[in-house]
């Protein structure tokens, strides 16, 4: 059964549906697009393709590394502004109230915590922090943009961006940057610890996420009675397999999402509506029902 549009009506088939049951939520890129972070799917991602970046070059080309860096220096500073929109303060406030015992984000950009979620898992890590590939060190994203910053006088001045990509990647502009010209005098910053090459603590393409983590994103459907699967099309196998597990285990699957969803024909229930807009009418209503009762 799939809704078109975020009205009442549309609304109470999932209100008669997730009402007095735990919840987990698994989101997507989807439900940042409105704080100014694009995803890579939507119709408008669609319209514009692009290559993300791939874990196992990360690692072995240093020339890959510096393409990366180059850029994401460029988009961490619009990445890096982006608020937690009224999406994700609905979450957080379903959490506060009761019924959404914990969310499982596909998501590196912490808006979730920014807008007051605690029980979080990253899938796929978080762009706020730089692990060094060669001791492990940590270290905060924003000392590192400093650090490249410091070594590269300028560059923000000489070089504009596209729109920054959802794991942090920009496009430099052809005319004012120089594109890879510019790339290839690009200074990288290593680890203060060792000297080693900098990754962002995040899970590209082409990697698998953490058997931990996993197991807890696992553990957490488990003890949920209702999925929400919100503004991601599941697409990698990262995020469908909790899908898979929920339907596994026949509890109701709820999919919040523009657009297609892998595995969508295994859901109780559809929604195609604007995030921002259908969210905060759930939450508020899930949260009387749960006072109410």
């Amino acid at each position: 059964m799939t809704s078109q549009a975020p009205e009442e009506e549309a609304l109470e088939p999932l209100l008669a549906l997730l009402r007095g049951r735990r919840l987990v939520a698994l989101t997507g890129a989807g439900l940042s697009t409105e704080s100014g972070i694009p995803d890579y799917r939507s119709p408008e991602a669609l319209a514009r393709p692009r290559a993300p970046i791939q874990g196992p070059e990360f690692r072995r080309s240093e020339r890959v590394r510096r393409r990366y860096w180059a850029r994401a220096v460029l988009g961490w500073e619009r990445f890096s502004g982006a608020a937690p929109n009224a999406g994700h303060q609905a979450l957080a406030r379903l959490e506060a109230a009761g019924p959404l015992r914990d969310v499982i984000t596909q998501n590196v950009d912490r808006l979730h915590h920014a807008a007051g979620s605690r029980r979080v898992v990253e899938l796929h890590g978080a762009l706020a922090e730089v692990e060094c590939l060669g001791c492990g060190a940590l270290e905060p994203r924003a000392e590192v943009q400093a650090r490249m910053l410091a070594a590269n006088p300028g560059w923000l001045a000489r070089h504009g961006a596209e729109q920054a990509a959802p794991d942090g990647d920009a496009e430099l502009d052809p005319v004012r940057g120089e594109g890879e010209l510019a790339i290839e005098r690009f200074a990288l910053a290593g680890c203060v610890a060792c000297g080693g090459a900098l990754k962002p603590r995040v899970v590209f393409f082409g990697e698998n996420v953490p058997r931990a983590i996993v197991d807890d994103a696992f553990a957490r459907v488990d003890a949920a009675e209702a999925l929400l699967v919100i503004g991601s099309s599941l697409t990698v196998f990262s995020g469908y397999r909790f899908l898979l597990r929920a339907h596994e285990r026949g509890v109701p699957i709820v999919i919040l999402n523009r657009g297609p969803v892998r595995g969508e024909e295994r859901a109780t229930l559809k929604l195609d509506a604007r995030l921002g807009a259908v969210l905060p009418r759930l939450a508020d209503a899930l949260a009387a029902a749960r006072q109410d009762s």
